[in-house]
C-alpha cells in the first residue's frame, strides 16, 4: 500500500513539473514571437518605429542609458518605492489596529475612508507638492497616499472577518482585548498582511512614478516624462521595460519574504 501511495505522488510530482515546465516553455516562445514580429513588422514599415520603437533601438538605447546614469535613475525610483512601500505598510497596519480596536473610531471613519479609497490620488499632487516641497518628499507622500488607504481598509477588514467562535472562547477564559488581538486576530490575519504587502508593492511603484511625473529631477518617471517631451520615445519605451522588470523584481521579493515569514510561523507553531 505504502508502494502504491509513494508511487502515485511520484506520478503527480512528475505531472505537475512537466505542467511547470510547459508554461514557462509557452511564455518564453510567446515572448520571444513577440519581439521578433514587432522587430520585423518595424523593418518592414508597416509599423512607425519612430513612435512605436523596435527592440533593436531599444537595446542600444539600453546600453546607451548603462553608461549614462541608468544605475542612478534605477536607484532613486527604487529607494523611493522602498521607502514608500515600508511606511504604507506600517502606517496602514497600525491604523487598521486602531480601528479595529474601537469599534466607534471605524464607524465614524467608514465613510471617509470609502471616499479618500476612490479619490484619483494624482489629483492630490499639487498640494502635496505644496505642502512637503517638490522632490523626494513630494514622491514618497505620493506613494503613500497611494497605498495607504488601501492597506488600512484590507487589513481592517481581514481583522473584522476573524472567527468569531474563537474569539469568544478566549473571551470566556477572561482574555484581555490586548490578548485576544495578539493571541488570535492579527496570527490570524497573517495571510492578509502578506496579501497586503503584495498589493502594496505594486501600489508604491506607481505613487512613485506618479510623483516622479509631477516633480522629479531622477528617477525613471523623470526618464519618461524627458524622453516624451522631447519626442525621444526609444528613451520613453526602454524605460517603461525597464520599470516593468523592476516591478516584476520587487514582486519576486516580496514573494520570497511571503515564504519566510510563512516558514518562520510554521517554525514557531511546530
Amino acid at each position: 500500500m505504502n508502494n502504491t501511495i509513494s508511487e502515485d505522488r511520484r506520478k503527480y510530482l512528475s505531472q505537475k513539473k512537466r505542467r511547470k515546465n510547459a508554461i514557462l516553455i509557452t511564455q518564453i516562445v510567446s515572448l520571444t514571437a513577440f519581439i521578433a514580429l514587432w522587430e520585423i513588422l518595424a523593418n518592414a514599415g508597416v509599423i512607425d518605429s519612430f513612435l512605436m520603437s523596435q527592440p533593436s533601438r531599444i537595446v542600444r538605447t539600453f546600453l546607451n542609458m548603462s553608461s549614462n546614469n541608468l544605475l542612478m535613475h534605477l536607484g532613486v525610483t527604487v529607494l523611493e518605492t522602498i521607502v514608500g512601500f515600508l511606511l504604507g505598510t506600517m502606517i496602514g497596519t497600525l491604523l487598521a489596529c486602531i480601528l479595529w480596536w474601537s469599534d466607534f473610531i471605524s464607524k465614524v471613519s467608514e465613510p471617509f475612508l470609502v471616499v479618500l479609497n476612490s479619490l484619483p490620488k494624482v489629483a492630490l499632487g499639487p498640494i502635496i507638492i505644496v505642502w512637503v516641497g517638490a522632490g523626494t518628499p513630494a514622491i514618497i507622500t505620493m506613494a503613500l497616499a497611494i497605498s495607504l488607504v488601501v492597506t488600512v481598509l484590507e487589513m481592517l477588514n481581514g481583522f473584522q472577518a476573524t472567527d468569531e467562535n474563537i474569539i469568544k472562547m478566549t473571551s470566556t477564559f477572561r482574555a484581555t482585548k490586548w490578548q485576544i488581538f495578539t493571541k488570535v486576530v492579527f496570527p490570524s490575519n497573517i495571510g492578509t498582511l502578506i496579501n497586503a504587502l503584495k498589493v502594496n508593492i505594486g501600489l508604491s511603484l506607481v505613487g512613485v512614478i506618479s510623483g516622479e511625473f509631477l516633480v522629479s529631477k531622477a528617477g525613471l518617471g523623470y526618464l519618461i516624462v524627458y524622453g516624451g517631451q522631447v519626442f525621444k520615445l526609444d528613451l520613453v519605451m526602454t524605460s517603461v521595460i525597464i520599470l516593468g522588470i523592476v516591478a516584476a523584481a520587487m514582486y519576486e521579493c516580496v514573494v520570497l519574504l511571503e515564504k519566510l515569514i510563512l516558514r518562520f510561523v510554521m517554525h514557531k507553531t511546530a
